[in-house]
């Protein structure tokens, strides 16, 4: 650019209006910017002043007294106003020597008209020259807002990206990918680049997963200078950052394009891995042939994973099942793929989510059931917390248009090593996901089904209905002959180790009602159903009652049942 974007005091003292004026304090603050022109007479208007405003005045609201000058001062300097401009004559005949000092301590120009002017003209003059370099400033940043999108459209666009956003803000640049080297613009030596990659990795430390891809432009000091950080991102997730480092005040033009830039980076970001899913997503379909079985040859194996195998093979992983639905019935138009185009962007934003929490994803997909073999690449912080979390933050995601109606339902099987186990894992992960009927939880690891372990293994038709008769067959017969409620009366009190005050709250019901229950519970199955035998195996029949009917033993939400 050939014009200035600010428009400074220095400037305006260079107009003709300005040829009598003289600085007679705060000489060092002249590179201060001026967005607006106010005449100005009392201190007591405060909803005029925003800050960087000029301000004119005859001195009628300062002619009182030094102490109301000096008050008039303080105020504006505390609003941050550019400067003050006094008219000397009638009611401000010099400017006393209390006032200059205060300006001369804030660096806050102090001018004075040693003859009278007409304001107007002045505010006519200075508005019009700042009204017009806005204008050219929305125009240049247009014009540089397109420049961004075109060169993403070609080849190294990100690189060209940075080199245009650091020509045009007259900064030094930092691009970090997350995933990847730090980028500088212009180029600095290893020794320049040391402090500004230490200065990232500790604001990166302090606020790792804080900041989402549109959030605004953080402010830090470093070295006397600004550094502005702007995450880079889409899909709720930030991939980059963008760091630009200025050695004077950002203005509204840096920070504006900043975000320009940002966003042309990240439509171009979203691209490639759109590309690279669908790459993936192609290529692994010989997941679906390993969890069900169908690979263990080893060196097939390693022909489908490439030159890593051995690494990878030894990673720990988990299996997850994720089933999905669309409780809301939102009709899709089959006839443009809606169905395939929104598990395709699920598949990509579970890639994004689990790479931010050291897993690497490998992910088939069969009707309405994601498969993922996620890959824990980071074993020094317990994988399990950082997967729940994972996956807690994939059914969060709302703000996407696409996937905002889903609900997903998710089984997770036993940490595993080495590939070829991958069936067992898948199990698992299928056994998980089916309990969801009896524990009501989106996320189900395997090893939260306890005692469900032992009875998936013995559904064989016979054995779990036989055992549930020998142990519950009174209640059973009593609750479809009565329509009673004794079984679930059975399971809550039990449930909550006997405690009559909290299974009466959870059953809704006053607990004299309970006691009755207990009563007719205790004739059915004898005076010592509550012995440490019985009631084990007790325990273990309601399981597998619940386990084959879920919807018999539900908890009530309120107050549903008899009393």
């Amino acid at each position: 650019m050939d014009w200035e974007l600010v428009f400074t005091i220095r400037e305006a003292l260079k107009r003709p209006l300005f040829a009598d004026a003289a600085v007679v304090g705060g000489a060092t603050g002249l590179d201060r910017a001026i967005r607006w022109v106010h005449v100005l007479e009392s201190a007591s208007v405060e909803s005029l002043i925003h800050g960087q405003e000029m301000i004119l005045t005859t001195g009628i609201g300062m002619s009182v007294d030094l102490p109301s000058s000096l008050e008039f001062l303080e105020y504006l300097i505390q609003k941050k106003a550019a400067c003050l401009c006094i008219e000397l004559g009638t009611y401000f005949s010099s400017v006393p020597e209390e006032l200059i000092a205060l300006a001369n301590q804030h660096d806050f120009p102090l001018i004075v008209f040693n003859r009278t002017v007409r304001f107007v003209d002045i505010t006519l003059d200075l508005h019009s020259l700042i009204i017009n370099r806005h204008h050219r400033m929305l125009e240049e940043l247009e014009s540089i807002s397109r420049e961004f999108h075109r060169l993403t459209l070609t080849s190294q666009g990100t690189v060209k990206v940075l080199q245009l956003l650091s020509k045009s803000t007259r900064t030094q640049i930092l691009y970090m990918q997350l995933q990847g080297k730090p980028q500088f613009f212009p180029a600095l030596s290893p020794e320049e680049q040391g402090p500004l990659l230490r200065f990232f990795s500790a604001f990166y430390e302090e606020m790792e997963g804080v900041h989402q891809p549109d959030a605004a432009p953080i402010f830090r000091e470093l070295g006397g200078k600004t550094v502005v950080l702007k995450p880079v991102g889409a899909l709720d997730q930030t991939w980059a950052y963008l760091l630009m480092v200025c050695p004077h005040k950002p203005q509204e033009f840096d920070c504006l394009l900043l975000d320009s830039a940002s966003l042309s980076i990240a439509q171009e970001l979203l691209r490639t891995r759109y590309m690279e899913e669908r790459k993936l997503f192609s290529e692994n379909l010989w997941v679906d042939e390993l969890i069900n079985g169908r690979i263990d040859d080893e060196n097939r194996l390693k022909s489908l994973i490439g030159p890593d195998f051995g690494i990878v093979n030894e990673l720990p992983y988990r299996v997850c099942l994720i089933e999905i639905e669309n409780p809301r019935n939102v009709k899709w138009n089959s006839s443009e793929n809606e169905w395939e185009s929104i598990t395709f962007h699920l598949s990509l934003v579970l890639r994004s989510i689990f790479e931010k929490y050291l897993f690497r994803p490998l992910i088939t997909l069969k009707n309405n059931r994601l498969t993922v073999i996620a890959l824990d690449i980071q074993s020094k912080s317990p994988g399990r917390t950082r997967l729940q979390q994972a996956l807690e933050a994939l059914q969060n995601i709302r703000s996407d248009e696409k996937l905002k109606d889903l609900q997903l339902m998710i089984g997770v099987g036993k940490s595993h090593t080495q590939l070829k186990k991958a069936p067992s894992g898948y199990r698992e992960a299928v056994q998980a996901l089916s309990l969801y009927p009896c524990h009501q939880k989106a996320i189900l690891f395997y090893e939260e089904l306890g005692v469900f372990q032992l009875l998936l293994n013995l559904n064989d038709g016979k054995t779990l209905q036989n055992f549930i008769r020998t142990y519950l067959g009174p209640l059973i017969d009593h609750d479809q002959q009565k329509g009673s409620e004794l079984l679930l009366t059975l399971r809550v009190y039990l449930d909550h180790d006997g405690s009559k005050q909290i299974a009466a709250k959870k059953l809704f019901i006053v607990r004299q009602s309970l006691y009755y229950r207990l009563d007719k519970i205790t004739e059915l199955l004898g005076e010592d159903f509550m012995s440490p035998e019985n009631r084990i195996s007790i325990q273990v029949a309601l399981r597998a009652y619940q386990f084959l009917y879920p919807e018999k033993l539900t908890v009530p939400s309120s107050r549903s049942l008899p009393l």
